[in-house]
């Protein structure tokens, strides 16, 4: 019997294609970049490990997405992933990157929280002719100001979060006469105020700026900036915070009443509402940088996300699980899309590249358009609402969705000329 067995498998195994045969013995190999370790590690970057590799325990099982992603790995192809630390800074990064590629020979990166890190690494990833998705960065510099090949983004851009919020502002806060704004000092927290800034005034010109304050990323100690910012009496608060910063924002501004003196928008909130939710007063005005987390749709891809996430987790997914989980959708819809049906094709970088771009997606966060920067940057819908404690539970009232093109600069148009032009 246990010959029998032998010879049957032997038997499969030299009737199997030579392509399927090659793609089984090799894996896609992903260099995967997120933070894990220092302040972003918590909120950010180990959420998103936990997505990522949710994602390819599942994939690599087959049958476990609902389709059309139900097929076993990359279109036949197992996943593997690589997975280093975004600390470091820049320069890190860079060599990093370059040994993911040249020493441990990835197919493909998936990476980057920092928006100085993305602008540091995009255009190092196209001399390499490695095709590099961005899955968290926010500042739309990076297709602004280049072209990429091998580049792309399948996230939204801050751009929309933070046009978003000032809709958000204008529509639901019915008589405010000044504002000021907390944001880091770099790419990700000055484009997010000019945005913001540019946005509110186009909608009420006759509002006064009290104060901007821009402290350095990762500072921690925020006391003197939230002693101006009170001190300046603001009817709105805008911040960009993320990670560490926005945590330490959060544990240092309540106490002193920032919330309750101001409505406070907290743009990329949403991560901080599973670790302090009973410091995030009622009324503040929460984003996810898109649909996601407690924002996102109702969908089968969503469904399978938060019961796979939960499983390997006590927290539920937050907006980077979210961003890195879609980011992972695009990279497998693309190698899927390249092989054209063809199980044993094994697809080039510049095949998989070309099906992503301009490519439209469905993921745990809804429809995904690859439609700005020349079709390597995506847009989504955005999503803001307001904090309410219900029976001891933060909750969200007064949620409103607006649609891509609501929140989002046409293609060809910067960020900056299309805010400078009321949104048109």
């Amino acid at each position: 019997m246990k010959k029998s067995w032998s010879l049957t498998i032997a038997a499969i195994f030299l009737s199997a294609p030579a392509g399927l045969l090659a793609q089984e013995s090799k894996p896609f190999t992903i260099g995967v970049v997120t933070f894990l370790s220092g302040a972003p590690a918590g909120p950010f970057g180990i959420p998103a490990k936990i997505a990522a590799e949710v994602f390819a325990e599942q994939v690599n099982a087959g049958g476990k997405l609902p389709a059309p992603y139900d097929k076993v790995g990359f279109g036949g192809r197992p996943i593997e992933l690589v997975v280093i630390d975004e600390a470091g800074g820049t320069t890190k990064q860079v060599s990093e990157l370059r040994n993911l590629v040249e020493q441990q020979g990835v197919d493909m990166i998936v990476g980057y929280t920092s928006s100085g890190d993305c602008l540091a690494v995009a255009p190092v990833a196209e001399e390499l002719k490695t095709m590099t998705l961005l899955f968290d960065c926010g500042t739309p510099r990076i297709f602004e100001e280049a072209d990429y090949e091998y580049v792309f983004r399948p996230v939204a851009t801050a751009t929309m979060d933070n046009a978003g919020a000032a809709l958000y502002v204008n529509e639901t806060v019915k008589k405010f006469n000044t504002y000021a704004g907390i944001n880091q000092n770099y790419a990700w927290g000055q484009d997010a105020w000019n945005d913001f800034e540019g946005t509110l005034k186009s909608l009420r010109p006759e509002v006064t700026l009290t104060t901007s304050q821009m402290p350095k990323l990762g500072a921690g100690q925020y006391n003197t900036e939230i002693s101006a910012i009170l001190g300046s009496k603001p009817d709105i608060i805008h911040s960009s915070f993320w990670g560490g910063d926005l945590e330490g924002l959060v544990l240092q501004g309540a106490p002193r009443d920032l919330f309750k003196n101001a409505t406070v928008v907290l743009t990329a909130g949403e991560t901080a509402i599973h670790r302090q939710a009973k410091q995030i007063p009622d009324g503040t005005i929460i984003g996810a940088r898109g649909p996601n987390g407690i924002f996102a749709p109702e969908n089968a891809y969503n469904d399978w996300f938060k019961a796979a996430y939960n499983a390997k987790s006590a927290t539920p997914p937050s907006y980077p699980s979210y961003h890195m989980v879609q980011t992972l959708f695009a990279a497998k819809f693309a190698y899927e899309k390249a092989q054209g049906g063809d199980t044993a094709k094994t697809p080039t970088t510049e095949e998989i590249a070309a099906a992503l771009k301009g490519a439209t997606f469905q993921g745990p966060s809804g429809e995904v358009k690859m439609s700005l920067g020349k079709g390597n940057q995506a847009v989504q819908e955005m999503v803001y609402g307001r904090t309410k404690t219900v029976d001891g539970k933060l909750t969200f009232v007064d949620v409103i969705r607006y649609a891509p093109e609501r929140v989002n600069p046409p293609e060809g148009m910067t960020s900056h000329e299309w805010i400078k032009n009321k949104l048109k």
